[in-house]
C-alpha cells in the first residue's frame, strides 16, 4: 500500500514537473508575441509582461511545492491547466492578429486581370484553334491593353484571327449576337456590364455563350505613397476605396465607394470627405495603367485600372496630395459590424425609411426610424447602400456610408470590443487593405491606448448637377454628375485647413469663397461616332455594379436620380431596370 502510494506520488510529482514546463514554455511565447505584435505602449507592455510573469511563477510554485494532500492536488492541477489553456488560447490569438496585421498591411504590389474569348455556343467554336482566319471582335480604346495582351499570347500559340473593332461593349456584343463575328474578346471585369442590360437579347448572355479561351496576366502596381514622418503627429490623408471583390484585392473592380479621411492626431480632428461615385472627372494615370489618360468618365470607373489611378485622378480634382490608399471589401462589412456587437446610428427627422429598396438583396424587412436605431451587419449594409429611398437619392447615401464609418470606428476602439476579440480578427480578414506599414498602424493603436482622444468627426460631401455624357470606360453616353466648383473647392479648403491644424469647429465653418471658384466648365463634345439617340445605352446602376440600360429619347441631359427633385426640372422619366442584386456581385456599392 505505501509503495503504491509512493508511486502514485511520483508520478503526480513528474505530471507537476511536466505541467510546470509547458506554462513556463507558454508563457515565454506570450509575452514573445505581445511584443512582436508591438501594439501596447511601453508602460502597459511592461506592467503587462509582469503581470503574466507573477501569475505563471505563482501557479508553477504552488504546483511543485504546495500539493500535500488529495484535494490540493486536484484544485491546483486544475488551476494550472486552466492558466495554460487561458495562456496558450492569448498566445494564439495575439498570434493571429500579428498574422493580420501583415496581411492588411501587404497591398499587393501586382494586379490580376483576366482576359476571355467569348463565342455563342451554337456558333461551332469550342476552343482557341477554331479562331484560326476567323473574325474576332474587340473594344477599339476600352481595355485595350487586356484585348492586345490576349492576342499576343493567341499569336504565340500560332493563333491568328483578323480583329473587328467596336466603339463600344453594346455595340461588340451586338455584333456578336447579330452573327457579324463567331466571338469576341472581354475583359472579365467588364463581363457585369452585359448581365443588366435591358435587352431581351442579352438577358442570358451567360448561357448563351461559353468562354473558348483566358488568358490570365499580372501587372505591377505603381504605389506612391506619401508617407508623413510620424503617423501620430503629423496630419495625413487616407484614401478610401469601397470595392466588392470576390477575389482577392488583385482583382481588378470599380472603385464605387471613394471618401477622403483627413486626420490631424495633434487637433483629434477626422474629416470624411465623399465624392460621388458618379463624378464626371479628368481620369489622370501613369503611362501602361491600361487606363484613357485625360479622358472624361465617371470616377468610379478609374478604379478599373488601380487604386493608384482613382487615387491620381481625386489628388487632380482636388488640388491636394493623399498620402494613403486603403481598399475596403464590403461584402465583409456584414460580418464586422455584427463582430462588434452591432452599431447605432442617428437618424435625423424627416429620413426615416419604412423598408429598404436593398433589402432584396438579403430577403428581409429592415427600415430605421428616426433618432437611435441600433443595426445588425445586414441592416447597415442595407442602410449604407440605400438610395432610391431618399429623396436626395445618391447624396443621401454618401451621407449613409459615413456615418456607418464612423459607427464602426467608434465601436471598434471602445473598451467593450475586447469581449468580441475572436470574431473581430475573423471579419477583418479580406476585409481591408492598406499601404500604410504595419509599423504606422503599431503606432496609431499605440497612440489610442496610450492617448484614449475624444476624436471630433467632421463629415463633407462633394455635390454637382446630373447630366448624360460620354463616358471614355464604356464608350456610351451615361448618367453622371457634374461637379459643382463650389463644393469642389470648400473641401479643399476644408481638408488643407485640418492638415494646417485648425480646430474642428473651424474646419466646419469653412467655405468656398465665390472668387476662388472657377465657372463650371462645359462638357466636353460627345463623339458623334458614338452617341446613340432613341437608343438604348449602357449607364452604371449604383445597387449592381453593373453597366444598366435606361431608355435616352430625349435630347436634353439627365441624371437618374428617381428620388431628387430639382424644382423647374422635368424628369423625362426613369425607367427603373429592377434592382437584381444576385449575390452582390461586381464593383456594387457597399459603403
Amino acid at each position: 500500500m505505501k509503495k503504491a502510494q509512493t508511486t502514485s506520488n511520483q508520478a503526480f510529482k513528474i505530471a507537476s514537473w511536466i505541467l510546470a514546463a509547458i506554462m513556463l514554455a507558454l508563457t515565454a511565447f506570450l509575452i514573445w508575441e505581445i511584443v512582436k505584435l508591438g501594439m501596447l505602449p511601453e508602460n502597459m507592455l511592461m506592467i503587462g509582461c509582469v503581470i503574466i510573469l507573477i501569475i505563471a511563477a505563482l501557479v508553477m510554485v504552488l504546483q511543485l511545492g504546495f500539493t500535500r494532500g488529495t484535494a490540493s492536488k486536484i484544485i491546483l492541477t486544475t488551476i494550472t491547466v486552466m492558466m495554460i489553456l487561458v495562456y496558450g488560447t492569448g498566445t494564439y490569438y495575439i498570434s493571429k492578429a500579428t498574422g493580420l496585421l501583415g496581411n492588411v498591411t501587404d497591398f499587393g504590389n501586382e494586379t490580376t486581370t483576366t482576359v476571355q474569348v467569348i463565342a455563342l455556343k451554337d456558333s461551332g467554336i469550342t476552343s482557341e484553334k477554331d479562331l484560326e482566319g476567323k473574325t474576332v471582335g474587340s473594344l477599339k480604346s476600352i481595355s485595350l491593353a487586356s484585348t492586345q495582351a490576349l492576342i499576343q499570347d493567341l499569336s504565340g500559340k500560332g493563333v491568328t484571327f483578323q480583329d473587328k473593332q467596336y466603339e463600344n461593349i453594346q455595340g461588340m456584343v451586338n455584333g456578336l449576337y447579330d452573327k457579324e463575328v463567331p466571338a469576341i474578346i472581354l475583359n472579365d471585369a467588364y463581363r457585369g456590364n452585359i448581365n443588366d442590360l435591358e435587352d431581351e437579347k442579352f438577358k442570358n448572355f451567360g448561357t448563351d455563350t461559353q468562354v473558348v479561351y483566358t488568358y490570365t496576366y499580372k501587372t505591377e502596381n505603381k504605389s506612391t505613397t506619401n508617407s508623413v514622418d510620424d503617423i501620430t503627429k503629423n496630419p495625413f490623408t487616407v484614401l478610401i476605396s469601397g470595392v466588392d471583390s470576390r477575389d482577392g484585392f488583385a482583382e481588378s473592380s470599380r472603385s464605387d465607394v471613394n471618401m477622403l479621411a483627413t486626420i490631424n492626431p495633434v487637433t483629434k480632428t477626422v474629416l470624411l470627405t465623399s465624392i460621388p461615385r458618379d463624378y464626371y472627372v479628368t481620369t489622370v494615370c501613369d503611362e501602361g495603367a491600361g487606363c484613357q489618360n485625360g479622358a472624361k468618365d465617371k470616377l468610379t470607373h478609374t478604379g478599373l485600372h488601380g487604386a493608384e489611378t482613382t487615387k491620381k485622378t481625386i489628388e487632380s480634382l482636388l488640388g491636394i496630395e493623399i498620402n494613403y490608399t486603403a481598399k475596403v471589401n464590403f461584402t465583409s462589412v456584414v460580418n464586422l459590424v455584427d463582430a462588434l456587437g452591432g452599431i447605432d446610428v442617428d437618424v435625423k427627422p424627416g429620413l426615416a425609411v419604412d423598408h429598404f429598396y436593398t433589402n432584396d438583396y438579403f430577403g428581409t424587412d429592415y427600415g430605421v426610424t428616426e433618432g437611435i436605431n441600433h443595426l445588425n451587419g445586414q441592416a447597415a449594409l442595407c442602410y449604407a447602400r440605400e438610395r432610391y429611398a431618399y429623396q436626395d437619392g445618391d447624396r443621401q447615401r454618401v451621407k449613409n456610408q459615413q456615418e456607418v464609418l464612423m459607427a464602426i470606428v467608434k465601436k471598434a476602439t471602445s473598451p467593450s470590443v475586447i469581449g468580441n476579440y475572436p470574431a473581430l480578427m475573423d471579419a477583418l480578414s479580406g476585409a481591408f487593405q492598406t499601404d500604410l506599414s504595419q509599423d504606422e498602424i503599431q503606432s496609431l493603436i499605440q497612440f489610442q491606448l496610450k492617448e484614449m482622444p475624444d476624436w471630433k468627426f467632421i463629415t463633407y460631401s462633394l455635390d454637382g448637377q446630373g447630366s448624360t455624357e460620354f463616358c471614355a470606360e464604356l464608350g456610351n453616353s451615361a448618367s453622371v454628375m457634374i461637379p459643382d466648383n463650389e463644393t469642389v473647392v470648400t473641401a479643399k479648403k476644408r481638408i488643407e485647413a485640418v492638415i494646417e491644424g485648425k480646430s474642428a469647429e473651424e474646419v466646419e465653418a469653412i467655405n468656398a469663397d465665390p472668387s476662388e471658384v472657377p465657372a463650371n466648365e462645359e462638357p466636353s463634345p460627345q463623339p458623334e461616332q458614338d452617341v446613340t439617340v432613341n437608343e438604348d445605352v449602357t449607364v452604371q446602376d449604383p445597387y449592381t455594379g453593373q453597366d444598366t440600360t435606361y431608355d435616352q429619347t430625349v435630347q436634353e441631359p439627365v441624371y437618374t436620380d428617381p428620388g431628387y427633385t430639382d424644382p423647374g426640372y422635368t424628369d423625362p422619366g426613369y425607367v427603373d431596370p429592377g434592382y437584381v442584386d444576385g449575390g452582390y456581385v461586381d464593383g456594387s456599392v457597399g459603403y
